[in-house]
């Protein structure tokens, strides 16, 4: 597998996969979503829709997992983790996960759910990466109502503003099921970020239904950082996955930080 990595330069990969099933949640892929995201050489991983346990399913099929699906997924490439419940019901929970190749020096889940029936949160990581640099990660699975969203993002935009340093470099990714490109003013306007693939190719990505992506659902934003490279993972492969297509961007600490 190639080493894309230097001191300088890391690969992010948001992804939401829909709890390890096909789109039409026929099929339990979450095996070959592994196998697809080691092939990607990414060093940190922000997942969305991940089961930390579900009983019923670990009854019903014989290839689930001994451990969480986040643990399964980072196995022996991504020894670090942290992991936080959206959701919580009989059978289990869900949530969000952050897999890395670098130490998480600390973590914390923002609890932003406006209704009980739609739990939401915001893990935040910080990772100290080669060189002795830190990075804060944000991971992100906003809700599906504008009023959710709208709230939610000015309590994301606060939450940058009086927790992360200004001079700390920052990735804010995950699915923003922000389809009217409303997160832009929040981002862009209050907490200087810039979204990874509309400045590299002048557009968001389509990355969701998987099998013809319409809609800008997923983003990866930053602060205090180089982008190298932007690649929407899309075709017949990644389209038997989840719902969602994965995005995948390099980047470098500057030079002078």
């Amino acid at each position: 597998m190639p080493n894309h990595n230097t001191k300088n330069s890391f690969r992010i990969l948001t992804y939401n996969i829909h709890k390890g099933f096909s789109m039409s949640n026929r099929r339990f892929v979450l095996h070959e979503i592994k196998q697809a995201v080691e092939a990607t050489a990414a060093d940190i991983l922000l997942l969305q829709e991940v089961y930390g346990e579900h009983s019923e399913w670990r009854n019903k099929l014989e290839n689930w997992p001994e451990q969480s699906q986040f643990e399964f997924i980072a196995d022996q490439l991504w020894p670090h983790h942290a992991y936080a419940k959206n959701a919580v019901y009989d059978e289990g929970h869900h949530g969000n996960a952050i897999l890395s190749k670098f130490p998480i020096s600390d973590w914390h889940n923002l609890d932003v759910s406006l209704m009980k029936k739609a739990s939401r949160s915001l893990l935040h990581a910080r990772i100290d990466c080669p060189a002795g640099r830190p990075l804060n990660l944000i991971c992100v699975h906003l809700g599906l109502f504008g009023f959710e969203r709208r709230r939610q993002m000015e309590t994301l935009s606060h939450y940058i503003r009086s927790e992360i340093p200004a001079d700390e470099p920052l990735i804010v990714a995950g699915d923003f099921n922000d389809w009217l490109l409303r997160a832009r003013k929040h981002f862009t306007a209050n907490p200087g970020l810039d979204e990874a693939f509309k400045h590299g190719s002048g557009r968001y990505a389509r990355s969701y239904p998987s099998w013809l992506p319409m809609l800008k659902m997923d983003r990866i934003y930053s602060r205090g950082l180089e982008t190298v490279s932007i690649e929407h993972l899309t075709g017949p492969h990644w389209r038997r996955l989840s719902d969602h297509t994965p995005l995948l961007a390099e980047f470098r600490f500057p030079a002078n930080s």
